[in-house]
Protein backbone atom coordinates (compact mmCIF):
# COMPACT_ATOMS: atom_id res chain seq x y z
CA UNK A 1 0.00 0.00 0.00
CA UNK A 2 1.59 3.35 -1.38
CA UNK A 3 1.38 5.92 1.56
CA UNK A 4 0.06 9.58 0.92
CA UNK A 5 0.66 11.47 3.83
CA UNK A 6 2.24 11.28 7.06
CA UNK A 7 0.98 9.60 10.18
CA UNK A 8 2.14 9.98 14.07
CA UNK A 9 1.82 7.65 16.69
CA UNK A 10 1.70 8.89 19.90
CA UNK A 11 1.63 7.46 23.19
CA UNK A 12 -0.43 9.20 25.93
CA UNK A 13 -2.43 11.23 23.10
CA UNK A 14 -5.71 11.53 24.58
CA UNK A 15 -5.06 14.69 26.88
CA UNK A 16 -2.68 16.80 28.21
CA UNK A 17 0.79 17.32 26.02
CA UNK A 18 -0.20 14.11 23.87
CA UNK A 19 -3.38 15.27 22.75
CA UNK A 20 -2.24 19.12 22.24
CA UNK A 21 0.66 17.51 20.09
CA UNK A 22 -1.72 15.31 18.30
CA UNK A 23 -3.84 18.53 17.33
CA UNK A 24 -1.16 20.33 16.19
CA UNK A 25 -0.21 17.86 13.78
CA UNK A 26 -3.37 17.36 12.57
CA UNK A 27 -3.17 21.25 11.97
CA UNK A 28 0.07 20.53 10.02
CA UNK A 29 -2.08 18.16 7.78
CA UNK A 30 -0.82 14.88 9.71
CA UNK A 31 -2.90 11.17 10.68
CA UNK A 32 -2.90 10.20 14.21
CA UNK A 33 -2.79 6.99 15.90
CA UNK A 34 -2.69 7.30 19.49
CA UNK A 35 -2.97 5.21 22.87
CA UNK A 36 -4.80 5.58 26.12
CA UNK A 37 -4.46 3.48 29.04
CA UNK A 38 -7.89 3.70 30.21
CA UNK A 39 -10.44 6.44 29.63
CA UNK A 40 -12.32 5.56 26.18
CA UNK A 41 -14.20 8.83 26.89
CA UNK A 42 -11.37 11.29 26.20
CA UNK A 43 -9.77 9.28 23.60
CA UNK A 44 -13.23 9.83 21.87
CA UNK A 45 -13.34 13.39 22.35
CA UNK A 46 -9.54 13.63 21.04
CA UNK A 47 -10.73 11.94 18.03
CA UNK A 48 -13.39 13.76 17.06
CA UNK A 49 -11.30 17.20 17.60
CA UNK A 50 -8.67 15.77 15.07
CA UNK A 51 -11.41 14.78 12.62
CA UNK A 52 -12.97 18.28 13.11
CA UNK A 53 -9.57 19.61 11.58
CA UNK A 54 -9.79 17.33 8.18
CA UNK A 55 -7.48 14.83 9.39
CA UNK A 56 -7.73 10.81 10.14
CA UNK A 57 -7.04 9.75 13.62
CA UNK A 58 -7.45 6.25 15.91
CA UNK A 59 -7.36 5.74 19.08
CA UNK A 60 -6.06 2.21 20.62
CA UNK A 61 -6.11 0.97 24.09
CA UNK A 62 -2.36 0.45 25.66
CA UNK A 63 -1.26 0.67 29.23
CA UNK A 64 2.76 1.14 28.14
CA UNK A 65 3.93 0.11 31.21
CA UNK A 66 2.75 -3.73 30.55
CA UNK A 67 5.58 -5.52 27.89
CA UNK A 68 3.41 -8.28 27.70
CA UNK A 69 0.91 -6.22 25.91
CA UNK A 70 2.96 -4.92 22.89
CA UNK A 71 2.42 -7.89 20.35
CA UNK A 72 -0.94 -7.98 20.25
CA UNK A 73 -0.91 -3.74 20.43
CA UNK A 74 1.56 -3.83 17.33
CA UNK A 75 -1.40 -6.61 15.55
CA UNK A 76 -3.83 -3.82 16.38
CA UNK A 77 -1.49 -1.01 15.20
CA UNK A 78 -1.15 -2.85 11.92
CA UNK A 79 -4.82 -3.28 11.05
CA UNK A 80 -5.03 0.68 12.14
CA UNK A 81 -2.75 1.66 9.76
CA UNK A 82 -4.51 -0.37 6.83
CA UNK A 83 -7.76 1.18 7.46
CA UNK A 84 -5.59 4.32 7.21
CA UNK A 85 -4.55 2.75 3.80
CA UNK A 86 -0.85 1.72 4.60
CA UNK A 87 1.41 -0.47 6.73
CA UNK A 88 3.91 1.94 8.41
CA UNK A 89 4.49 5.44 9.80
CA UNK A 90 6.38 8.39 10.11
CA UNK A 91 6.41 9.27 13.62
CA UNK A 92 6.50 8.30 17.00
CA UNK A 93 6.14 10.48 20.08
CA UNK A 94 6.51 8.49 23.50
CA UNK A 95 4.87 10.44 25.56
CA UNK A 96 3.01 8.24 27.77
CA UNK A 97 3.58 8.37 31.57
CA UNK A 98 3.11 8.65 35.12
CA UNK A 99 3.92 11.00 37.65
CA UNK A 100 5.63 10.20 41.36
CA UNK A 101 6.48 12.40 44.23
CA UNK A 102 8.33 11.13 47.14
CA UNK A 103 12.10 11.11 49.32
CA UNK A 104 14.81 8.57 47.69
CA UNK A 105 14.13 7.90 51.50
CA UNK A 106 10.88 6.91 51.24
CA UNK A 107 10.23 5.51 48.10
CA UNK A 108 9.06 1.95 47.67
CA UNK A 109 10.15 -0.95 45.16
CA UNK A 110 6.54 -0.88 44.09
CA UNK A 111 7.03 2.54 43.04
CA UNK A 112 10.09 2.82 40.82
CA UNK A 113 8.71 -0.39 39.20
CA UNK A 114 6.00 0.94 38.22
CA UNK A 115 8.42 4.05 37.15
CA UNK A 116 10.40 1.97 35.49
CA UNK A 117 7.89 0.13 33.67
CA UNK A 118 6.60 3.00 31.85
CA UNK A 119 9.35 5.40 31.81
CA UNK A 120 12.32 3.14 30.24
CA UNK A 121 11.34 -0.38 30.07
CA UNK A 122 8.44 0.39 28.02
CA UNK A 123 9.56 2.92 25.94
CA UNK A 124 12.61 0.69 25.16
CA UNK A 125 10.76 -2.01 24.35
CA UNK A 126 7.18 -0.32 22.58
CA UNK A 127 10.09 1.11 20.08
CA UNK A 128 11.81 -1.77 19.53
CA UNK A 129 8.48 -3.51 18.31
CA UNK A 130 7.82 -0.47 16.15
CA UNK A 131 11.02 0.15 14.48
CA UNK A 132 10.15 -2.61 11.53
CA UNK A 133 7.02 -0.27 11.13
CA UNK A 134 8.34 3.38 10.81
CA UNK A 135 9.54 4.80 7.94
CA UNK A 136 13.38 5.37 6.61
CA UNK A 137 13.76 8.94 7.08
CA UNK A 138 10.92 8.86 10.04
CA UNK A 139 11.39 10.78 13.17
CA UNK A 140 11.00 9.73 16.78
CA UNK A 141 10.36 11.96 19.53
CA UNK A 142 10.69 10.65 23.58
CA UNK A 143 9.61 13.16 26.19
CA UNK A 144 12.15 13.90 29.30
CA UNK A 145 11.26 16.44 31.83
CA UNK A 146 12.91 19.71 33.24
CA UNK A 147 13.79 17.56 35.92
CA UNK A 148 16.83 15.80 34.47
CA UNK A 149 18.31 19.42 34.82
CA UNK A 150 16.20 21.06 37.72
CA UNK A 151 16.88 19.63 40.93
CA UNK A 152 13.24 19.35 42.74
CA UNK A 153 13.53 16.76 46.25
CA UNK A 154 10.90 14.56 45.86
CA UNK A 155 11.87 13.87 42.05
CA UNK A 156 14.74 11.49 42.45
CA UNK A 157 13.02 8.59 40.98
CA UNK A 158 10.78 10.25 38.14
CA UNK A 159 13.53 12.32 37.22
CA UNK A 160 16.17 9.71 36.95
CA UNK A 161 13.95 7.52 34.55
CA UNK A 162 13.86 10.59 32.63
CA UNK A 163 17.86 11.01 32.86
CA UNK A 164 18.05 7.50 31.66
CA UNK A 165 15.48 7.88 28.24
CA UNK A 166 17.84 11.05 27.53
CA UNK A 167 21.15 8.50 27.31
CA UNK A 168 18.73 6.30 25.22
CA UNK A 169 17.95 8.76 22.83
CA UNK A 170 21.74 9.25 21.97
CA UNK A 171 21.85 5.37 21.08
CA UNK A 172 18.60 5.59 19.51
CA UNK A 173 19.82 8.03 17.47
CA UNK A 174 23.24 6.54 16.46
CA UNK A 175 21.53 2.88 15.98
CA UNK A 176 18.77 4.47 13.63
CA UNK A 177 21.43 7.03 11.57
CA UNK A 178 21.71 4.28 8.98
CA UNK A 179 17.78 4.37 8.27
CA UNK A 180 17.74 8.60 8.58
CA UNK A 181 15.51 7.98 11.53
CA UNK A 182 16.39 11.03 13.95
CA UNK A 183 15.64 10.80 17.78
CA UNK A 184 15.18 13.70 19.58
CA UNK A 185 14.71 14.48 23.41
CA UNK A 186 11.93 16.78 24.03
CA UNK A 187 11.93 18.01 28.08
CA UNK A 188 8.87 20.48 28.91
CA UNK A 189 9.43 22.16 32.27
CA UNK A 190 6.27 22.77 34.90
CA UNK A 191 2.99 22.64 32.33
CA UNK A 192 -0.49 23.61 33.23
CA UNK A 193 -2.07 20.08 32.32
CA UNK A 194 -3.88 17.40 34.43
CA UNK A 195 -0.58 15.34 34.95
CA UNK A 196 0.81 15.06 38.95
CA UNK A 197 -3.45 15.31 39.98
CA UNK A 198 -3.01 18.82 37.82
CA UNK A 199 -0.92 20.22 40.59
CA UNK A 200 0.64 23.11 38.60
CA UNK A 201 -2.79 24.29 36.54
CA UNK A 202 -5.03 23.76 40.32
CA UNK A 203 -2.55 25.44 42.43
CA UNK A 204 -2.33 28.97 42.44
CA UNK A 205 0.75 29.03 45.35
CA UNK A 206 2.54 26.22 43.03
CA UNK A 207 1.59 28.50 39.74
CA UNK A 208 3.04 31.62 41.05
CA UNK A 209 6.15 29.68 42.94
CA UNK A 210 6.80 28.45 39.27
CA UNK A 211 5.69 31.16 37.21
CA UNK A 212 8.81 33.11 39.94
CA UNK A 213 11.50 30.67 38.53
CA UNK A 214 10.32 31.02 35.08
CA UNK A 215 12.27 33.86 32.69
CA UNK A 216 8.82 34.41 30.88
CA UNK A 217 7.00 35.10 33.56
CA UNK A 218 4.16 32.41 33.80
CA UNK A 219 3.86 28.49 34.35
CA UNK A 220 4.26 26.02 30.73
CA UNK A 221 0.94 25.62 29.34
CA UNK A 222 0.16 22.60 26.57
CA UNK A 223 0.15 25.02 23.78
CA UNK A 224 3.42 25.85 24.55
CA UNK A 225 4.90 22.55 23.87
CA UNK A 226 2.48 20.39 21.20
CA UNK A 227 3.31 22.99 18.42
CA UNK A 228 7.33 22.70 19.44
CA UNK A 229 6.81 19.12 18.93
CA UNK A 230 4.60 18.95 15.51
CA UNK A 231 7.70 21.56 14.31
CA UNK A 232 10.54 19.07 15.38
CA UNK A 233 8.94 16.21 13.99
CA UNK A 234 8.65 18.78 10.50
CA UNK A 235 10.69 18.37 7.25
CA UNK A 236 12.27 21.71 8.86
CA UNK A 237 14.22 20.31 11.65
CA UNK A 238 15.30 17.14 9.50
CA UNK A 239 19.15 18.03 10.56
CA UNK A 240 18.21 18.01 14.56
CA UNK A 241 19.49 14.81 15.82
CA UNK A 242 20.62 12.97 19.11
CA UNK A 243 19.15 16.47 21.07
CA UNK A 244 17.74 17.28 24.68
CA UNK A 245 15.66 20.19 24.02
CA UNK A 246 14.16 22.22 26.69
CA UNK A 247 10.93 23.55 26.25
CA UNK A 248 10.34 25.32 30.21
CA UNK A 249 10.04 29.22 29.11
CA UNK A 250 13.66 29.33 30.55
CA UNK A 251 12.91 28.05 34.26
CA UNK A 252 15.49 28.12 36.97
CA UNK A 253 17.77 29.66 35.19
Amino acid sequence: MKQTNKIALITGGSRGLGRNTAVNLARNGTDVIFTYRSNKKEADSAVAEIAALGRKAVAIQLDTGNVGAFDDFVNRLRQALGSLGTGRFDYLVNNAGIAHHNSIEKTTEAELDALYNVHFKGVFFLTQKLLPLINDGGRIVNISSGLTRIIMPGSAPYGSMKGAIEVLTKYMAKELGPRRITVNVVAPGAIATDFSGGMVRDNPELNKRVADLTALGRAGLPDDIGPMIASLLSENNRWVNAQRIEVSGGMSI
